[in-house]
């Protein structure tokens, strides 16, 4: 279970790692992206919400304090899923599908959010962790 725990770090916290960067790289259509939507202060809001995703899907793929991480993620994933993806008031169907699977989507990743805060710390295979840590079991024992 150890093994599958980390491929699943490796493979969310990349995903949210890569998203954060290819958002920096084209941060000059994520700002249009996010002028478009009426959000106040596109520049600077854009790139908090760039570091938010950065910073957490780091901590959830090294496991570096990564409860910090899931409520950064959490601070992230709620303002941008209700601001930028209203799919409901989009009269375009092919746009408004589009904007609802984003919407789905991050509903998803808000889901697997607060699965993650079920995983007792420390995980294993984390950076930070003493090495005798990662011997124990991730499900406590029950009492």
């Amino acid at each position: 279970m150890k093994v599958a725990h980390l491929i699943g770090r490796i493979l969310l916290g990349g995903f949210l790692v890569f998203g954060s960067i290819m958002n920096l790289v084209q941060f000059k259509a994520t700002v249009a992206f996010a002028q478009a939507y009426g959000v106040p202060y596109p520049q600077f809001l854009s790139l908090v919400a760039m570091l938010l995703l950065l910073a957490g899907g780091t901590s959830i793929l090294t496991g570096f304090q990564p409860r910090v991480g899931i409520v950064v993620m959490m601070v992230f994933l709620i303002p941008v899923t209700l601001m930028m993806h209203q799919f409901w008031k989009i009269q375009d169907p092919m746009q408004s599908l589009i904007q609802e699977k984003f919407f789905m989507e991050n509903i998803g990743l808000l889901g697997s959010m607060l699965m993650f805060l079920a995983i007792p710390t420390p995980w294993p295979f984390s950076l930070g962790q003493p090495a005798s840590q990662e011997t124990q079991s991730m499900v406590p024992e029950p009492e």
